[in-house]
């Protein structure tokens, strides 16, 4: 008889998560499954939670379109103890940086490409590249479940000594902060790098930054609360938009003049423009965030000022690598965590989507 898991299912879009039972993966071939025991909750699940992503102009991506078939849990921030491994993971791990064991902690790379000889980013280490992904959270059962199957070794990558509660957020929030910090490289460590929104990726581009060498940060919000984690962070300006008459000029004020090197973690229909009218010639703006919506380009003013536009899709393993070994070596400031039960899972995601949450929010299993 199969041993049975508990699963912290989205089984109706938009309706709260039901616990339900199904059975531990049994690993194949180079399968890994691990036992989770840290979960980091992220803005990317509310958006699955909801059903879809907003395109604007009543236009969506809707969740059932992309191949997804509920019930599914959540959850791509991910730490764990490997639980059982397929025949062939010892073997497929030798190339390894270390060696793959029962017991062993380790993080979880959850942007999974079909893994297919074909797929050219695949066969790239370009996992968040590939066009038909296996994501755990979205397409596969991710850390809202007792156990997830991992499809290889390469992608679990040992946590040492770090906090778990930090070390989980590595495999969304520290490799998009990580890929994202690197578009806009290389930059004067006192030119100003605005990022705009101060919730977990926020705080976590800051502690990146500063790992980068960078020191003229500024960070740009609507919550007093959050900004206030940014200067503790370590920017050096907040601007607080939600209580200003002219946030362009605000920003400017701070900034010394227009701007070269903005980070969207928001990239709404409210935060584009207010990107638009700050950035300089030869700017370079990185769209993160998944807020949605739509904003009108001037086209002419894009040719004119020379602007770059970047979309930011997380990560990949190496990032991942890099984010860890930056982290064991003392280089990256940790972000807050705030940690709650893992059986409070559809608490966590509420307090979340009203926006209570400063930093990152953990379930950690009990």
């Amino acid at each position: 008889m199969a041993e049975m898991m508990d699963v912290w299912a989205v089984t109706e879009f938009g309706k709260p998560l039901e616990k339900i039972q199904q059975p531990i993966p049994s690993p194949q071939s180079t399968e890994v499954v691990v036992k989770v025991t840290h979960s980091g909750v992220c803005h990317s699940d509310l958006h699955f939670w909801d059903g879809y992503w907003d395109l604007g102009s009543g236009k969506r991506i809707n969740v059932a379109d992309r191949g997804v078939k509920l019930p599914v849990a959540v959850g791509h921030e991910i730490l764990g103890t490997v639980y059982k491994l397929g025949p062939d993971a010892g073997p497929a791990a030798e190339a390894l940086l270390s060696p793959i064991t029962i017991g062993q902690r380790r993080i979880v790379y959850p942007w999974l490409g079909c893994g297919k000889p074909e797929c050219h980013p695949c066969e790239l280490q370009q996992d968040n590249m590939c066009t038909a992904q296996r994501s755990l959270g979205i397409v596969q059962n991710g850390g809202f479940a007792s156990y997830v199957l991992v499809p290889h070794p390469k992608y679990l990558v040992e946590a040492g000594e770090l906090d778990p509660n930090v070390a989980c957020t590595f495999g969304c929030s520290g490799i998009t902060t990580l890929s994202a910090c690197r578009k806009v490289m290389p930059v004067n460590p006192e030119e100003p790098v605005v990022l705009i929104g101060a919730g977990g990726l926020g705080l976590a581009a800051i502690s990146m930054l500063r790992a980068m060498g960078h020191h003229n940060i500024v960070s740009v919000d609507v919550s007093d609360e959050k900004l206030e984690a940014a200067s503790k962070a370590g920017a050096r300006s907040v601007v607080n938009t939600a209580a200003s008459q002219d946030s362009t000029k605000d920003i400017l004020a701070v900034t010394g003049g227009s701007i070269l090197n903005v980070i969207d973690f928001v990239n709404s229909s409210t935060t584009a423009p207010l990107v638009l009218s700050l950035l300089g010639k030869g700017a370079k703006w990185v769209q993160v965030g998944l807020m949605g919506g739509a904003t009108e380009l001037p086209l002419a003013l894009m040719i004119f000022k020379a602007i770059t536009i970047y979309g930011n899709l997380t990560g990949n393993v190496a990032h991942l690598n890099e984010v860890t070994r930056i982290a064991r070596e003392g280089m990256l400031p940790p972000v807050p965590v705030t940690t709650m039960p893992w059986n409070k899972a559809n608490d966590a995601l509420q307090l979340l989507k009203d926006g209570k949450v400063t930093g990152r929010l953990i379930l950690v299993a009990e």
